[in-house]
């Protein structure tokens, strides 16, 4: 918001919506982000494109999908500046061209199949997968025990045993990302040893501990931190999505549970993930996605 204000933006909040109106061409300006957001890079940088002027974004997000985004503009006729660094420097233009453009492979998707390979005993190749924007990520799972091969279309990953404990620390990118945390706090559960998990990023990240809970999980959390102490099982129970990661961590720990679980909101994960239960029924997963009514009751 303040990034828009700038730029010549009048932002209000209106029945509980953000609404972003200007009388005229924006124009450029030097911004700096009191946090490398991914939302807010993004839509500083779009904003920046048409601008009138020089729009400087200090402290930008560093992720893949940023890099991806400003290859997409300048496609399309933007020019940018400084991309794959924490500074971006772009020079407004009047039009932008339509192209086509194909937009690079989801790697917290990647990463929750890596991660469910790990849980499931399985193996697991994921075509496509960018292992070099899952650095620190495939690192913590080799730690945990698995192992990793890297193949020109992608990455296989397949467990050794009973996934080992280890700590993780969510950062901005290059760092561990927080939308694979909950994953791996379904996978330290039925891991050996105590974890220790601390989250960084997202505030209510540890909102869905209450559900794994419920699994059987032994976990406690404090502030911005988790410690996950070893169980011998899981047992399945009806949960709740409270948001995307959530879902899928959820899902993922069902897997190893004993019994049936219920995952219920599941809408969350559609948000994140497509033919999620097509793709894990081809893995051999036993999964059904039941109507609304059928949970409900």
């Amino acid at each position: 918001m303040n990034g828009l204000a700038k730029l010549g933006a009048v932002v209000d909040v209106e029945a509980g919506a953000l609404v972003a109106r200007s009388s005229g061409r924006l124009q450029g300006a030097s911004i700096w982000l009191d946090f490398p957001s991914v939302g807010a890079t993004e839509n500083l940088l779009m904003a920046g494109v048409l601008a009138k002027g020089t729009t400087v974004i200090d402290n930008a997000a560093q992720e893949p999908e940023i890099a991806d985004l400003c290859a997409l503009l300048v496609e399309m006729g933007a020019r940018i500046g400084g991309v794959g660094t924490s500074t971006l420097v772009v020079d407004g233009v009047d039009t932008l061209s339509p192209v086509s453009h194909r937009t690079v492979p989801d790697r917290i998707v990647a990463g929750t199949w890596a991660i469910g390979a790990l849980m499931t005993a399985g193996d697991v190749m994921i075509h496509h997968g960018r292992a070099d924007h899952l650095g620190i990520v495939l690192e913590k799972l080799c730690d945990a025990g698995a192992l990793v091969e890297l193949h020109a279309d992608g990455f296989r990953v397949s467990a050794q045993g009973r996934p080992k404990s280890i700590d993780v620390v969510t950062l901005p990118y290059p760092g561990f990302p927080t939308d694979l945390l909950p994953q791996v706090i379904a996978l330290e559960a039925i891991s050996e040893g105590t974890s220790l998990i601390t989250e960084n990023v997202f505030d209510s990240r540890f909102v869905f501990c209450r559900e794994l809970h419920k699994l059987g999980a032994d976990l406690r959390t404090d502030g911005h931190h988790v410690v996950v102490r070893p169980t011998s099982r899981l047992v399945g129970d009806s949960v709740l999505a409270s948001d995307v990661r959530a879902g899928a961590a959820l899902v993922l720990a069902g897997l190893v549970a004993e019994g049936t679980t219920e995952v219920r909101d599941v809408h969350h994960i559609d948000r994140g993930y497509a033919n999620f239960v097509e793709s894990l029924t081809a893995l051999g997963a036993q999964v059904r996605r039941e109507p609304p009514s059928v949970v409900a009751a």
